[in-house]
């Protein structure tokens, strides 16, 4: 069934552990992120990011998404990720979305808030819930999000504080140390900043970045107040480089080989809810 994502993240952030916010942009990304979580029987949130518009549009990604959702008890989230655009994040609202993300890190602080006070007004009031960004994420290896010229910025915990009061977000994207994309080197996660932001403003918080992080680090963010994680990376390089090794050793059917292809998302995803929820 589809939900919007703030009873499930409440819930996650209560009971520490987290809830995956995996990208799609096919029917095969989608099958397999919900396939996985009705396997594992975890809810999941199908992140499906503005940047994809070019595969499908909103309407398309809301009725696939509603009509895989649909068909199980399991709580699915349809998020719309990284939107900066304000007429797309009121056409997702339209189109049926439970949850989306407005993207103002780019902007001074004082646009920011009153972009994203104004998504949340009017996302609220339909019943959608909102996750906002404060800070900024450099870009890894074979990222598709954000550019290489982008430039880590940690979060200000006293200027996340004064975000959410003033916008009223029920969660908040953060910049701990974690890149868009794959790690060039080990990663240094501010754990620091994460027990100051979390002890101000105790509502769930998101970290962008999760592709190849250990389930050290992973568990540790949780314990620490991260209950979103968002995963799109390491899907396509697996699911990729997979494609791969099975058309260098056979020639499968064009049918056959979306059906492959939804198992490889599904084995990513699986991994990723094995680290979220240890309960």
């Amino acid at each position: 069934m589809l939900v919007n994502f703030k009873d499930i993240l409440n819930e996650a952030y209560i009971n520490h552990y987290a809830v995956g916010s995996f990208n799609g942009y096919n029917y095969e990304t989608f099958k397999g992120i919900i396939d996985a979580g009705c396997e594992t029987k975890t809810p999941v949130i199908l992140a499906f990011g503005a940047k994809y518009l070019k595969n499908m549009s909103l309407e398309t990604a809301c009725a696939i998404a509603k009509s895989l959702g649909e068909r199980s008890d399991l709580p699915v989230c349809l998020h719309l990720d990284h939107c900066s655009d304000l007429d797309t994040v009121f056409r997702a609202i339209r189109a049926g979305f439970g949850s989306v993300m407005y993207d103002g890190s780019a902007l001074p602080f004082d646009e920011n808030v009153n972009n994203t006070k104004l998504v949340c007004d009017i996302a609220h009031a339909c019943g959608v819930s909102v996750e906002g960004e404060l800070g900024c994420l450099a870009a890894g290896e074979r990222s598709h999000e954000g550019a290489a010229t982008d430039v880590e910025a940690y979060t200000d915990p006293a200027l996340a504080e004064q975000f959410v009061d003033m916008t009223h977000v029920d969660a908040l994207a953060i910049s701990i140390g974690t890149v868009h994309g794959l790690y060039k080197a080990e990663p240094n996660i501010r754990i620091d900043i994460l027990e100051a932001i979390n002890k101000l403003l105790a509502i769930p918080l998101v970290l962008h970045g999760g592709s190849g992080l250990s389930e050290k680090d992973i568990l540790c963010c949780i314990a620490k107040g991260i209950a979103k994680i968002n995963v799109n990376t390491e899907i396509s390089v697996y699911a990729v480089d997979k494609t791969k090794e099975l058309l260098a050793d056979q020639q499968p059917h064009f049918s056959e080989l979306s059906l492959y292809q939804v198992r490889y998302v599904k084995d990513i995803v699986r991994k990723y809810i094995s680290f979220f929820d240890q309960r």
